[in-house]
């Protein structure tokens, strides 16, 4: 039982246990290779597909640091390729109706296997689309950036609202540290900013069950934890792209992703730390802007949640508000990564932030501290307590 948690991350695909929680647990990614030179086992993780096309999705920024090596190695082993690029110059790409429609138009019938080489975007696009056609997908990481690399959810946009529809698991994925090494700093802060976001996510999960009687598997917890002690303890090195915390950054989003994995729902990722960063990002993307990338909002954000559980402290069930740190001390160590720590920081209006604090629980129907402050009848007053001390 739980035999999980005895398992190194590349011993984890295809795993299946019975669990403490009381539920079978399976993780059917057939394969992971996280490691330094991981790229040169991707023609033998994409061999059973040999004997169809494979489509390679990549951008102008990751053809460059992998694309072009990935597509190399698969001709070199007598792959038949065909490559789509999507070139945004240096504006980012959207998951939206126009990306994931040309995705699918460059699927050809004989085309066995989509490989994406990428992060957010790239990947959730992929998978979203070979969800749909029934297709396996590969993923080449490109950078730290976030933690959808296992999970099957895929966040989309359509008619100018995020959401994140079931999608499926990737195939295989592999994450090269040398790759990593190259990714842009900000990337690297948006992945660690998402792994401190758990702080909060399992703190709601906890006060989920407690004040609406939903599910938790203890188990991922465990993993979930387990994985943010070993990021933070390296996170210093994320600042100089040091390898090994490079390394455990990717292995905390990764891990994360298993646990999204077995309980088939993003509940060890994601609690009202990513509401806020989907409110604001859909009302850029609204205004016709570039939205910051998801990490980067949701670690600043993660501490603003900090903060209601701090004001709600008097009235949380017992347990909940100990596990999650004072929002000082997460502002700390968002600082220790390099990744930015107010929402003030990151270009977020007085107007917008307020608007988020008052509406962020209406983004996606799961119960959080910011549905629970408002049960209780105290989500305005803390909302603009909280917008007063940020703001001024």
């Amino acid at each position: 039982m739980n035999e999980i948690l005895n398992m190194t991350i590349n011993e984890m695909p295809q795993t299946e246990f019975d669990c403490s929680c009381g539920r079978h647990h399976n993780f059917s990614v057939h394969d992971m290779s996280i490691r330094k030179g991981a790229i040169e086992d991707l023609p033998k993780m994409a061999e059973p597909f040999k004997d169809g096309k494979i489509l390679v999705v990549y951008d102008n920024h990751t053809y460059e640091v992998a694309g072009r090596k990935a597509v190399q190695l698969l001709k070199d082993n007598g792959f038949n390729i065909k490559e789509l690029m999507f070139d945004t110059g240096d504006d980012i790409l959207i998951p939206d109706e126009k990306t994931l429609g040309r995705i699918l138009q460059e699927q050809d019938l004989d085309t066995k296997l989509m490989i994406a080489v990428g992060s957010g975007v790239i990947n959730d696009s992929v998978k979203f689309v070979t969800s749909r056609t029934g297709l396996p997908y590969i993923i080449v990481a490109t950078a730290p950036s976030m933690d959808g690399y296992v999970a099957d959810g895929a966040p989309i946009v359509s008619h100018g609202y995020k959401y994140s529809p079931v999608a499926h698991l990737t195939y295989g994925l592999i994450g090269d540290t040398d790759i990593l090494q190259t990714a842009p700093q900000d990337l690297i802060q948006a992945g660690y900013g998402d792994v401190v976001g758990k702080i909060t996510a399992i703190t709601d999960w906890d006060l989920s069950v407690k004040a609406n009687g939903d599910y938790r598997c203890d188990t991922c917890v465990t993993l979930v934890k387990r994985a943010l002690d070993k990021c933070f303890d390296k996170a210093e090195g994320l600042k100089s792209r040091d390898a090994e915390s490079l390394g455990a950054l990717l292995e905390a989003l990764t891990l994360t992703g298993v646990a999204m994995a077995l309980v088939n729902i993003s509940r060890p990722a994601s609690g009202a730390e990513h509401m806020l960063s989907h409110f604001w990002e859909m009302d850029y993307i609204a205004r016709g802007l570039n939205p910051n990338h998801h990490g980067i909002q949701v670690g600043v954000a993660t501490p603003v949640i900090a903060r209601f559980y701090e004001e709600l402290a008097d009235i949380l069930p017992e347990g909940t508000g100990e596990l999650c740190p004072p929002h000082e001390e997460i502002e700390a160590l968002l600082a220790k990564g390099g990744a930015p720590i107010s929402p003030k920081e990151i270009g977020i209006s007085r107007e917008l932030f307020h608007e988020s604090l008052m509406k962020g629980y209406t983004v996606r129907p799961r119960y959080s501290v910011l549905q629970f402050a408002k049960d209780k009848g105290r989500l305005e007053q803390i909302a603009d307590k909280i917008t007063e001390e940020i703001y001024g």
